[in-house]
């Protein structure tokens, strides 16, 4: 009897806890939801019901008109530049940087991770008018450079690649220089294989916020030639197409935008658990 008690609590409780895992996975999801259904939607319909995500009329016009009314190909172009730039630049560099503090003694190596940390309490809404400052002096001001060139490093991937270098073990390392390796030699062929979880994680990371990178567009460029995605969005909701509320444009160019970010953490979500478990496996 007292097992089936047991039994009974057990099964409710596991009930109770994929109802509540649907119930916000459900409140999560809607939104999306709402996003591809208004976007196939006409524009009275959209306005009329914004809340219902299914058409009363199936319509592709939006996606018509932001491809040949806007310069969504343009920012598309700039995204995708400036996205491969800065994401390849930042898994390279953070992970240099992030062996060098984790690995290598030399003076102020404690003094440079105290800045490293310092710089990741500093809010980024500080640096917007020094940041634009530097750029304007520099000359890089409204270029491709001002785009990518102070983005490439940032202080919480090196804390990252950091924090991972010191669980992998040191004589890992040390069998690498009996054999004749140098620094470099043991940080590409050998230190950084097994960072591949590391590694993944900031690609995500890096590709994820270099594409949705909406401040520093804002103060490094004013050519709606160089503007990236979030750039153009955020000009298109504040009114640059005219009078109405183009909820269907708006809504499809958003869906746009979110299509390779989606992808690229599905794709890599999958080899970052495997990289997982197989780094649990060794351990």
């Amino acid at each position: 009897m007292a097992r089936d008690r047991s039994q009974a609590r057990t099964l409710a409780s596991t009930f109770l806890g994929y109802f509540v895992l649907v119930f916000f996975a459900l409140v999560f999801l809607y939104p999306f939801v709402i996003q591809i259904g208004n976007s196939f939607k006409t524009e009275p319909d959209a306005a009329a019901n914004p809340l219902s995500p299914v058409p009363e009329v199936f319509s592709t016009s939006a996606y018509e008109r932001v491809f040949l009314g806007t310069d969504l190909p343009i920012w598309l172009g700039n995204s995708v530049l400036v996205t491969i730039v800065v994401t390849v630049a930042r898994v390279l560099l953070n992970s240099m940087a992030g062996y060098a503090l984790a690995r290598l003694r030399f003076g102020g190596r404690k003094a440079i991770f105290s800045a490293l940390i310092a710089v990741m309490a500093v809010p980024g809404v500080v640096l917007f008018i020094p940041k634009f400052l530097v750029l304007n002096q520099l000359g890089i001001y409204n270029s491709y450079t001002a785009l990518i060139l102070p983005v490439i490093v940032d202080a919480a991937g090196v804390f990252i690649m950091k924090q991972f270098f010191e669980s992998i073990p040191v004589s890992v390392e040390e069998a690498a220089r009996i054999d004749g390796a140098g620094v470099f030699r043991t940080y590409w062929s050998v230190v950084l294989p097994m960072a591949r979880p590391a590694l993944l994680t900031l690609t995500i990371i890096a590709f994820q916020g270099t594409w949705n990178e909406f401040p520093h567009s804002l103060v490094a460029v004013q050519d709606p030639a160089l503007f990236t995605l979030p750039r153009g969005l955020a000009d298109l909701v504040s009114g640059s197409l005219g009078v109405g509320t183009q909820y269907p444009l708006k809504l499809g160019a958003a869906v746009l935008a979110t299509i390779p970010v989606a992808i690229i953490f599905l794709v890599f979500q999958r080899y970052f658990v495997r990289g997982a478990n197989e780094g649990s496996e060794k351990g």
